[in-house]
């Protein structure tokens, strides 16, 4: 048969081949719907990572906030409100007025050469301590409500026979002062206690040590109002000494005499 025997006739149908024309279509849904079995596989794990991420993080969501607010409940139950102690009168003084003045008249190059007081020792020697019990029990009773600090008992170092005193035997009190307790009784030393002594005329000039420390003496106890007369035992004075920073006398003098003490008054020349 030539070629042309192939062609189409006019008027004849043409031949279509049905078992090729099937075969397409029963294998495209196939093929089409075996993507789709193999996808479904993978959206499940997809999703089951994500729904375990999810409650994972919900989870420490919840738990999280529980332990933070733990600590913090305690922090606050066990946090105190602590309020600040005032400021003394005398030192808040000294500050403003005091500092200033003497830094001009003694003209210091620096305000740490400005001479300023370190401590306030006070002591009491007690001999009847050794006949009496409770004369040590009761000074250290009254130091104390005057220092506003607990004293100390003061012991021989060694044994005189003149005195009957033995090395160890309990034979007077003492305390240190220093920051605010320290410029409290200086103020009310200053300003209630030695005005209210008796013919009181000034204390002396003349008990510096060369250093610019000050010791004085107070034969009473009952010149600080702290203490109750009508339980007073016997009449018991004892000694002050303020060690100050100053280099000389004259400063220690002028220092002391700012801050109010009552100096008696120089001689006048005739």
């Amino acid at each position: 048969m030539r070629p042309d025997d192939q062609l189409e006739q006019p008027g004849e149908e043409p031949q279509v081949d049905e078992s090729a024309s099937e075969m397409p279509e029963a294998a495209a849904p196939k093929a089409a719907k075996a993507p789709a079995k193999a996808a479904k596989p993978r959206a499940t794990a997809a999703g089951g990572a994500r729904k375990a991420a999810a409650t994972t993080k919900a989870a420490a969501a919840e738990v999280a906030p529980v332990e933070e607010k733990k600590p913090a409940a305690k922090a606050k139950a066990g946090r105190t409100k602590v309020t600040p102690r005032p400021l003394p009168r005398l030192l808040a003084r000294f500050r403003e007025e005091i500092q200033p003045t003497l830094f001009r008249e003694f003209s210091y190059k620096s305000p740490m050469q400005v001479p300023q007081v370190k401590k306030v020792v006070l002591n009491m020697g007690l001999g009847e301590a050794l006949t009496n019990a409770r004369a040590l029990e009761k000074a250290t009773e009254h130091m104390t409500i005057i220092a506003g600090q607990k004293v100390m008992v003061t012991k021989a170092r060694k044994s005189i026979a003149t005195f009957k005193i033995r090395e160890g035997m309990s034979i007077g009190c003492m305390v240190t002062l220093r920051g605010h307790r320290m410029y409290e009784f200086l103020d009310r030393l200053l300003n209630v206690a030695l005005p209210r002594i008796r013919d009181f005329r000034g204390v002396p000039r003349y008990s510096f040590d060369g250093n610019g420390n000050y010791s004085l003496g107070l034969k009473e106890q009952i010149v600080f109002p702290e203490i109750d007369y009508s339980v007073v035992d016997r009449i018991r004075g004892f000694q002050v000494v303020i060690t100050t920073s100053a280099k000389s006398d004259q400063e220690g003098m002028r220092l002391l005499e700012l801050m109010g003490m009552p100096f008696t008054r120089e001689p006048q020349a005739n």
